[in-house]
């Protein structure tokens, strides 16, 4: 008897340390069989049942253990006390037994106590030599006493490592997060440690929907997440009104659960959906759902859990407000560079135009003029795209812009990708402020046909786009014009941005715009331009 007392508490593993307390008592006593059944405080029955003397192939030919709510089993959980029997088939409790189940006679069978609570069950079955005794029934109650020592101290090991692991995975995360990951690796880190801390078979977060539902964005699974990713919560949902309402969801069985109404719930059995908060507004809902069959969430489980999803809503959020800084930073360097561009280059880049200018004044030689002339006219262009780059770099580059200026600069950005160069632009006048819609409209329309048709010309290495919102159109009105020219050599025929290369229309051109095209052996220029 010491020797099996002493050597119950040798192991720290729960799951070790219960086999080893059902073998000794089986041995210790001389039974045929022994099981120990750990009991759910929360849902009655038994959890699992560790069993001696069982071959494998009567365990084969038992098929489920017995649950706990019914037969001698049940009767020691719902009366813990106790029970020894000569016969055990003459006792009006003993059913529901299996049918593969060996025959069995004598019984005895204890509860497991540690201060009043029952952490499960001791039964043995077919003493070898005669029935069970008194004395046998007072050495099962000590041993029982010491395993639920045992037990205790097994579960309260277990509990703090499992509570060290959560630890260790929630700070794993909020450091993966606050590295500088972009959004979508944010919750996909969220949803792979979630589903590997909770041992489920996924780790899925859900976002808010505009309609009002939610939406799975991010899933993680032990294979194929398949149709999960796209799911959607329908607003009204029972689940969602206490997910919105900051409370956590824990449910047995998400096949059969009323509450649950989308198509992969048949998939799963027990499953927590735990929302993700920040300043009491709902951001998201992690849900980590286990396979139909699996083992029930613990209450341990259950809270350590929910307390890793409110330690991830938090990193998430100061990802997010890091990234914001971040871009802040991005943007004041920009508008500090934008603003030396203006200060110091282009102010020198005037004052010398106008050292130039009047320099040309003076000269009497015709040639020398011409030059200065030139030289006047490239650095007003080398101007006005110092202009165009401080405008450029005052946008936000992960904005789509909004003005036709913006708008502008980006169909050039874009063609530069075909072209291999980036087209010169020329804004003249405030073009934001002159050109609304549609003729901003059909301006972009217009340039992005005439960057198509130059990037099929050959020999292109040079484009210059000219927007002019003070332009004089026909009949004194005002106007805008746009007018693109390219070096490449001339195409002959009709091309597909509607003009002809001997200058005249295609029925495809509009009516509120006029083309033109001027061809050279090398180099073309097309025009547009209609009324602001």
């Amino acid at each position: 008897m010491l020797e099996a007392v002493l050597g119950i508490g040798t192991d720290l593993e729960l799951r070790a340390t219960l086999q080893h307390v059902v073998d000794t008592a089986t041995e210790l006593i001389g039974a045929r069989y022994g099981a120990l059944g750990v009991v759910d405080a929360e849902r009655g029955g038994l959890t699992e049942l560790f069993t001696a003397g069982l071959s494998d192939t009567e365990r084969h030919r038992i098929g489920r253990l017995p649950d706990g709510h019914t037969g001698l089993l049940g009767a020691l959980i719902d009366e813990p006390g106790p029970i020894r029997l000569d016969d055990l088939t003459t006792d009006p409790r003993s059913r529901g037994v299996p049918p593969g189940h060996p025959p069995m006679r004598s019984f005895l069978g204890v509860p497991v106590q540690l201060d009043g609570e029952v952490l499960g069950n001791l039964y043995l079955a077919e003493k070898r030599s005669g029935t069970f005794t008194e004395q046998d029934q007072s050495l099962l109650r000590v041993l029982a006493a010491q395993a639920a020592g045992a037990i205790g101290t097994a579960r309260l090991y277990g509990t703090a490592r499992q509570r060290e692991r959560w630890i260790e995975g929630a700070a794993a995360v909020t450091t993966a997060l606050l590295t500088g990951r972009n959004a979508v690796d944010a919750l996909e880190t969220v949803a792979e440690s979630a589903r590997v801390l909770a041992d489920a078979f996924a780790g899925v977060v859900l976002h808010p929907t505009e309609e009002g539902g939610m939406e799975i964005v991010t899933a993680s699974t032990v294979d194929d997440p398949g149709d999960l990713v796209g799911t959607t919560i329908e607003p009204g949902s029972p689940v969602l009104v206490q997910l919105l309402g900051g409370e956590p969801v824990f449910i047995e069985d998400s096949a059969t659960d009323p509450r649950m109404t989308t198509h992969v719930r048949s998939r799963f059995g027990p499953s927590m959906m735990l929302p993700l908060q920040s300043g009491g507004k709902l951001i998201g809902t992690l849900a980590l759902p286990r396979k139909r069959g699996g083992r029930p969430y613990r209450a341990v489980d259950r809270l350590l859990a929910t307390q890793f999803a409110s330690q991830a809503a938090l990193a998430l959020v100061l990802a997010d407000a890091q990234h914001d800084r971040e871009q802040l930073a991005v943007f004041e360097d920009r508008d500090r560079i934008a603003r030396d561009l203006h200060d110091l280059v282009v102010q020198r880049l005037f004052a010398t135009e106008m050292m130039l200018e009047s320099t040309r004044r003076r000269v009497a030689d015709p040639g020398l003029d011409g030059l200065l002339g030139r030289a006047v006219d490239e650095l007003d262009s080398t101007i006005q795209e110092v202009r165009t780059t401080i405008f450029a770099l005052q946008q936000p580059p992960a904005d789509g812009p909004t003005s036709v200026r913006g708008k502008v600069l980006r169909e050039t950005g874009g063609a530069a990708v075909l072209l291999g160069f980036r087209p010169s632009v020329r804004f003249t006048g405030p073009v934001d402020t002159l050109v609304g819609e549609p003729a901003g409209g059909e301006l972009l329309a217009a340039l992005r046909t005439a960057l198509a048709a130059a990037h099929r010309r050959v020999g292109v290495t040079s484009i210059d786009v000219e927007v002019d919102a003070t332009a004089r159109l026909a009949g004194d009105r005002d106007g805008v014009r746009l007018t693109v020219r390219d070096n490449g050599v001339r195409d002959n025929g009709v091309r597909d941005d509607g003009v002809r290369d001997d200058g005249a229309r295609d029925d495809s051109v509009r009516d509120d715009g006029v083309y033109d095209a001027d061809s050279g052996e090398r180099g073309t220029t097309v025009t547009w331009e209609a009324p602001r």
